[in-house]
């Protein structure tokens, strides 16, 4: 081993890419006063979610509702990826499995506040 590196440090370093820039913003639509995507198709059945985390920062998710679902899934998406990119497999799982769907993003990833799990975040760190 390296001295004065950890593996997580060093993972870190390598591994974690949002996209840069986003694939999409955030903006309110006058009409509704609802939040909207840029970059995802308009959709009476997606609900785009800003929330507050304890770490102070806001973290984008994307529901989608199907009126036939009795389940909601939680999708956590891999690396190098963000909502909009994920937005067409959302709604195939949510048809076909016949759920709701509710897909975040992580800090510094998309439209979602804060840095992006770096070499100075440790696993102990993770809340």
């Amino acid at each position: 081993m390296l001295s004065g590196c950890s593996v997580s440090s060093l993972a870190a370093r390598f591994a974690f890419f949002p996209p840069d820039p986003p694939t999409y913003a955030l903006r309110k639509d006058e009409a509704t006063g609802r939040l909207v995507a840029s970059g995802v198709p308009r959709d009476n059945a997606l609900d785009v979610l800003l929330l507050d985390t304890t770490r102070g920062t806001k973290v984008v998710a994307f529901y989608l509702r199907n009126p036939c679902a009795r389940l909601t899934l939680l999708y956590s998406h891999g690396n190098a990826a963000d909502l909009a990119q994920l937005y067409d497999l959302f709604v195939q799982l949510k048809v076909n499995l016949k759920v709701n769907l509710m897909g975040y993003d992580y800090s510094g990833y998309g439209a979602s506040t804060g840095k992006a799990w770096n070499d100075s975040t440790t696993t102990n760190n993770l809340n």
